[in-house]
């Protein structure tokens, strides 16, 4: 299966070996192999010389079960048995020297936690992370797994350890939402009951009464009614004990922000050729061009190809004739399962049309479907050489 003429090829060799490419985020929806091409992606630019970091959002254990890792924690761990690629002798004329690849799953707890221990004294992170008003919101509150994934992106590239991040980030549509993490903190921490539960540090201990009259004695009850009093004392603690980080956060999140829509960055949206996960593509890319986020381009992971160029039709007349002699039968299963392959191959192709006719400037790579699951190094590579295979 080959991208529509209209759409140029995407080049992944040329992206991973670019040493200007600092970060690539794979976004997609769930099921189309976002984890798995984001491993296969890294492996080949830390075997071809690149120090490379891959950081898994997704909560599947796949990516350390590929990797060789008995598992993934918030701090990147080492992959072993990574060879040079003796294909990228190109640039100097030999063979070039092992990068190395780590690998990582987002802890959001942890993450916050190191976050309130590097930002703030000891006591008062210590207080901070007592508080079961912190307890709740570091691990349930919306929006926390995206803006913890934005700050431990930071704080890789802060490192100045990597040549390249490769990013993996959740199934759906959530899978943008970091983009929208810092306006949502923001608008958290600037809304009005944030305003009210910090008011007494803000007016040097003076009770929340005296400062916002008797309107916070609606407030107060309205609030204790869905939290419950005590967590309307907590909530006010913890904004209190916290109120002096709300700034660093901001600016933080801004920074990850604009490195996101730096010419070092790289988008990949995978999709597979299924209607509702090209659906899911085509938001990605609008809403990447809508934000002026650099977009490289489509994966259409798992398709197709016709293997023999027989009709589908024509496959299906032979194993008819072939059926009416009464031998043969392997023949006509084959036949037909050649047929059905042309089918699917037609509708996929037909998709990748609609897609790309709706958007004709967006670089697409077709990656043939592999037999099985990928559970290791070999595995990877493979992906690697189909997702970077010339056409």
């Amino acid at each position: 299966m080959s991208p529509s003429r209209t759409a140029p090829t995407l080049e992944l060799e040329a992206l991973v070996d670019d040493p200007k490419t600092k970060v690539i985020v794979c976004c997609g929806s769930g099921g189309v192999g976002k984890t798995t091409t984001a491993a296969a992606l890294a492996l080949r630019a830390a075997e071809r010389g690149r120090n490379t970091v891959v950081l898994t959002i997704d909560p599947a254990r796949r990516l350390a079960e590929a990797l060789g890792l008995s598992n993934l924690s918030n701090e990147p761990k080492r992959v072993e048995n990574i060879t040079s690629d003796v294909s990228a002798s190109g640039r100097n004329g030999s063979a070039v020297e092992n990068g190395e690849l780590h690998a990582m799953m987002l802890d959001m707890r942890r993450t916050f936690d190191e976050m309130v221990y590097t930002h703030s004294t000891p006591d008062r992170a210590e207080k901070i992370l007592a508080n079961p008003f912190y307890q709740t919101i570091s691990s349930s509150f919306s929006g926390t797994q995206e803006y913890m994934a934005m700050e431990k992106l930071g704080q890789l590239v802060a490192t100045g350890n990597w040549d390249l991040i490769v990013v993996d980030t959740p199934p759906s549509r959530s899978a943008l939402d970091f983009l929208d993490a810092p306006q949502r903190m923001s608008s958290f921490l600037d809304g009005r009951m944030i305003r009210l539960l910090s008011a007494p540090a803000r007016a040097g201990g003076r009770g929340l009464r005296r400062i916002v009259g008797a309107g916070f004695g609606l407030f107060a009850k309205a609030v204790g009614t869905i939290l419950g009093g005590q967590m309307l004392a907590d909530a006010s603690a913890f904004v209190q004990a916290f109120d002096t980080m709300f700034g660093g956060f901001r600016e933080r999140a801004a920074s990850t922000y604009e490195l996101l829509r730096s010419p070092g960055t790289a988008f990949v949206v995978v999709a597979a050729p299924e209607p509702d996960a090209l659906r899911e593509a085509a938001y990605f890319v609008d809403r990447l061009a809508s934000e002026k986020m650099p977009l490289a381009g489509l994966v259409l992971n798992r398709t197709h190809p016709v293997l023999a160029d027989i009709p589908a039709a024509r496959a299906r007349d032979l194993a008819d004739q072939v059926d009416k002699t009464g031998s043969a039968k392997l023949a006509s299963a084959v036949l037909r399962l050649h047929a059905d392959r042309v089918d699917r191959s037609d509708r996929e192709r037909r998709l990748l049309t609609r897609f790309t006719n709706a958007h004709p400037s967006v670089a697409v790579v077709p990656v043939p479907a592999v037999a099985g699951d990928i559970t290791d190094l070999d595995g990877l590579r493979e992906i690697g050489d189909r997702l970077t295979a010339s056409r």
